[in-house]
Order: structure tokens, then sequence, then C-alpha cells
């Protein structure tokens, strides 16, 4: 059985390390597993989404809309522009800071309003969670993809100690202790 994450965005939040985390998570226990990003404008605060699909075989690195099983968002409206991508029982996991999209900024458009509330009313699974508060706590604002790398540890059936070995796989080590105090404090 394939499981289906798909990772999303805006360009320099660190969507590239949260993938890297959690494929090393999941080689280590053993699957099969494909990463794909695909990039927009990521240089210019555009979309950006990876995809991390794991099992037994996994043949392709692609997710089509209603496959994923999770929806990782590092923005409110980005959840929201790839909620057709999830199964109906899938879960999304977001950060609820909001970056304003260039049609936002150029005045062209309005940030829409209450968009927790808008996906819990249509019988989504969200856990939202001010990410970027909790990565300031860490240490540095840049570590909110570790902060939601712990949230979704709190929905998958490995360890802590898997998870705090992919990091230091992963981190450099002058910023280890920051990024484990961040992986620590999105998985309570």
């Amino acid at each position: 059985m394939v499981k289906n994450i798909m990772i999303v965005g805006v360009g320099g939040q660190g969507a590239l390390l949260a993938s890297k985390t959690l494929g090393q998570v999941l080689l280590d226990a053993g699957f099969d597993v494909k990463v794909s990003e695909v990039h927009g404008m990521s240089q210019r605060g555009g979309s950006v989404v990876t995809y991390v699909r794991y099992g037994e075989k996994v043949y392709s690195p692609i997710i089509d809309k209603g496959e994923a099983d999770f929806i990782v968002s590092f923005e409110l409206l980005e959840a929201a522009r790839y909620l057709e991508y999830l199964k109906p029982e899938g879960q999304i996991i977001v950060n609820t800071q909001q970056i304003d999209p260039m049609p936002v900024i150029t005045g062209a458009a309005k940030y829409p309003e209450n968009l927790v509330e808008t996906m819990q009313s249509k019988g989504i699974k969200v856990d939202a969670l001010d990410c970027l508060s909790l990565a300031e706590q860490a240490g540095t604002a840049k570590s909110v993809n570790i902060v939601l790398m712990g949230l979704l540890s709190k929905y998958m059936e490995f360890s802590e100690e898997a998870w705090l070995k992919a990091i230091e796989k992963l981190v450099k080590p002058q910023f280890l202790e920051m990024n484990k105090k961040a992986f620590a404090l999105g998985r309570k």
C-alpha cells in the first residue's frame, strides 16, 4: 500500500529540507521512497510543491488529485489551493502563517478569510498550528519546516528517535539543537 504526502509552500520556506527529512525517515524505515519536486516560481515567493510517496514498491513520484493521505502546508492559502489532491479521509497539517501572493500584494485580490474554518466546514480534517511562533521560540524563524515535521510525526508510525536521527543526518551541526527543539515543539 503506497502512502502519499504533499508538502506545499512558498519559495524560501524550507520545503526541500522538510521533504528530505521525511524521505530520510522513510528510507531508514526500509520503504521504497520517491520524492518529486515541482517548483513554481520558488525564487520569487511562488508556490512550491513536493510529492513524497512511500510503500513496499513505488513506481511513480507523482500524486494525482484525490490521492494525498497528507497535505503539509507552510502557509494557509497554499493548503486551500491544493485541497483537491487530498483523499476524502486525508489530513491537512498547516502553519497558520499568511504570506500574501502577488495578486494580494498588488491589490488585485484580497487574502481569503477564515480558511481553516472554511476547510473544516467541508468536513476536512485540519490541524492548524502557528509554526512560525514555535520556530522563533526554538531560535530561528527558518525552522518552520522542522516544526511542521514535528506536527506531521504525531500522525505517523515512526518513533521520535527515527525523526531525530534523520534531522541529525541532514542539518548542519551548528543548527542541530535549534532544529531538534523546533521538532519537539511541533510534536507537542
